[in-house]
This record gives C-alpha cells, structure tokens and sequence, in this order.
C-alpha cells in the first residue's frame, strides 16, 4: 500500500513539478520531538506534544518489524502489564493511577524509538542523536546561565538549591541527561567524525559544564564509565594503529580540557566548597535507619511479603520518601514479577547493548556511542529513580534499535567488512546527518 502511494505520488509529481518527500517530513517532526526532551521544566511537555505529531505521522509512513523488537516488546510490555495489575486495589487513587498511565506513555514512547532506529537505521540514530545533542545545549546554556544568575535566571528559574537544573525540575535530572551528548561528542571526536572539530569541541565544552554545574553525584559517576567504557570499545576494536593513536590523543586530549575546566572552576571559592560537599561519600538524607539506604533495606523484608509490591507510587506514603532505587522501586510499584521483569529487561539490554559494541557490524560505530552512557545510568539507577525518565526510554530504543540492523547484516550472510569499518546493508546506504 506504501509503495502504491509512493508510485502515484511520484507519477503526480513528475507532471507537477513539484516534489514531496515524505520521509523528509517524518524526519523533522522526529528531530523536533527528541530535541524536545530537553524541556522538562514544565508539564506536560513540549516534548508530549510533539509526540502526538512525529509518532503518527511515522506510523503511516509504513514500517517493518525485526524479529529482535519482539523480545524487547514482550520484556517491557510485560513489566507494565504488571504495573496495571498492581494498581487495581488503588485504581481510584489519583497519583497511582496517573503514575501508571505514565509509565505505559513512556513504553510507548521506547517501542517507537526501536522501530523508527530500526529502519534506516544508521540515517535515524544519526539523525536523533543530533536532535539529542540540540537539545542538550539549550538545556546545558540554560543551566550555566542559572548558575552564574544572568538576568535574574537564578535560583527559582534555572538553578534549584544553588546546583544548575537549567530546562529540568531537577538539577540530578539535567546532569544525567547529558552524560549521552558528552560521550557521543567525544566519540565524534576520537573518530574523526566531526564536521568541524572546533564546534564539535565547544559543544562538548558547554555540555560538560552544564553537566558539572549540576553537581549530580550520579551524573559525574555515569559520565566517567560511559566515556571509559566508549574509549575502551573503540580502542580495543579498531584494527588500525593510526585510528588507534589517534583515539588515544583525543581522549587524552579530552581529559585534559576538563582537567583544565575543573580547575578553574573549582578556584571559585563557592563552587569548590559545594562541590566538596555534593561529592562527599553520603549526604544527610542517606544516612539513618529512614533515610535513603535504610527505607530501600527496610523495604525489602516488606515487599517478600507483598507478592504484588506496594502499588505504583506508593512506596512514599510507606516511607514518605521515594526508593531512590530503581530496581528496589520496580519491585515496590509493579510487585514481583514487574520487578523481575525490569531487572530482566536491562539486563538483557545490556547484553544486547555490549555484543553490538564489540562484535564487528554495521551497527557497531553507534553503538559505541549509544550503548555505554545506557550503562551509565542504568547503574545510576541504583541510587537514583530514573524509571521516569523520558531520555532512558530514548536511549533503551535505540540499543534495540541498532540491535535490529545487527540482525538485518546476519541474516544477510555478514557481508565482509571493508578497512574503513563495516559494510552497511543496501537499506542503510544513504547518506547521514554528519555529528557536530
């Protein structure tokens, strides 16, 4: 039906004149959509609304779907079937139930993003992360301008409790949505990849920054192993010693600009005394038998006894604290199997995630990129809640979505890879969007 429309379009056009492309179309309202996740300062946001324009308007564009998808759907849909069971004694409560909804939202949200990456796929993860990167500068200026109170854009606005939140409500949340651009700038760097290294390199400047200006524990953590770990894949899976110097000059390279960076900013008597302070061992609110660690070990002698969990955003009014555990959180709102489920789940995407990096593919570049900062917080997830996250289930699509072109190449009888890197299917032979 897609072709015949394609077909009678084009023969219209030919006698016309005029050209339509509809891709072309899906493709912009993506870009906007993801570039949209950087403003979460509001609700609902903008990104919602863009929502309701991209994933339509790719639907009926037409799409395929790889067999490797269906595990992945079953994996999350499952997990929030059983929030949705979990929920029925408190159906009537407000918050539970909103909770809910917003949980199957954002699944939506990663199947989409698994489909569309699945198509085209080095076109389209090109194409997102560079949405990904837009957004994250608007959200990164935001926040340094908060922080240094440019025009009044201090605390109240863009900084909250002296620490840059920039477009979030959180400033843990803006730092953790930048651990992904950081590495992937990085990664266009190493390779020489980027269109101009100069800009390519201040971006990368300005994001770091509105990241450290967060001072999110987490974020610096996630922000290190992700760019440790993307290093070391790229290092280890390059078979050229000229690629292989250069990445070591980069990264070296890299380091030393935010050692630089660092310095500087922690001369400033205020930013060094808060930064102490963020990067202590524990705060207050984690100590004690209620704070963070002892609600989550208190918690779990309560939830082997409730097969069905506390109920979806209950865990607060047990401990009037949220779990600040992700995983102790899967089990506490979806019971479990939810929360089998969702260790499954990541698990399996981390899998999925490291064979992608270092096994030769088409999809193996990218992955580089994509796959170790998903790491990152997903171990982030063991202090932190990022079950609602929006920019997780972005970056969860889009390890199976790249997982989808690794099957497409084996099924395909592995073309042999050329010196530059591997072959990419005849499906993927367009041209992408060049990083910054």
């Amino acid at each position: 039906m897609t072709q015949a429309f394609s077909s009678a379009a084009a023969a219209q056009n030919a006698q016309t004149g005029l050209v339509f492309n509809y891709q072309r179309l899906v493709d912009a309202a993506v870009f906007l959509f993801v570039s949209m996740g950087a403003i979460a300062i509001i609700e609902p946001s903008p990104y919602d609304f863009a929502s309701l324009i991209a994933m339509p308007l790719w639907f009926f564009g037409g799409f395929s779907v790889n067999r490797s998808f269906l595990v992945f759907a079953f994996l999350i849909l499952a997990f929030n079937i059983m929030g949705f069971l979990a929920l029925i004694p408190y159906w009537d409560s407000p918050d539970s139930s909103l909770y809910q909804y917003q949980s199957a939202y954002l699944v939506l949200t990663a199947l989409f993003y698994a489909l569309f990456m699945g198509n085209r796929t080095t076109h389209r993860v090109e194409l997102c992360l560079k949405a990904y990167v837009t957004g994250s500068l608007v959200a990164s200026v935001a926040g340094i301008l908060g922080y240094l109170n440019v025009a009044g854009l201090g605390e109240g606005v863009f900084l909250h409790a002296g620490r840059a939140s920039g477009t979030f409500k959180d400033p843990n949340v803006l730092g953790s949505f930048l651990v992904l651009p950081i590495v992937y700038l990085a990664h266009s760097l190493m390779l020489g990849r980027a269109k101009s290294m100069l800009l390519t390199g201040a971006a990368l400047l300005i994001v770091f920054l509105g990241m450290f200006l967060s001072f999110s524990r987490g974020s610096y953590g996630a922000t290190v192993i992700g760019f440790g770990l993307m290093a070391a894949s790229v290092y280890t899976t390059s078979t050229n010693r000229k690629m292989k110097r250069r990445i070591v000059i980069a990264a070296l390279g890299a380091l030393a600009m935010v050692a630089v960076v660092v310095a500087v900013l922690l001369s400033l008597p205020e930013t060094r005394e808060f930064f102490n302070q963020r990067t202590a061992a524990t705060q207050d609110y984690d100590e004690g038998s209620t704070g963070r660690f002892g609600n989550q070990l208190r918690s779990i002698p309560m939830l082997l006894d409730r097969f069905m969990g506390f109920g979806p955003l209950r865990f607060r009014l047990v401990f009037d604290l949220e779990p600040h555990n992700s995983y102790v959180g899967a089990f506490a709102n979806n019971g479990w199997l939810g929360g089998f489920l969702f260790v499954l789940l990541i698990g399996v995407t981390v899998f999925v995630g490291l064979r992608l990096m270092f096994t030769p593919s088409p999809a193996q570049r990218l992955s580089q990129a994509v796959v170790p900062p998903s790491i990152g917080l997903f171990l982030q997830g063991f202090q932190i809640d990022i079950d609602h996250w929006r920019f997780v289930f972005f970056m969860i699509g889009a390890v199976w979505g790249l997982e989808a072109l690794r099957q497409r190449w084996v099924d395909q009888g592995r073309p042999t890879l050329s010196s530059g890197g591997p072959l990419t299917p005849l499906a993927e032979r367009r041209k992408s969007p060049a990083p910054f």
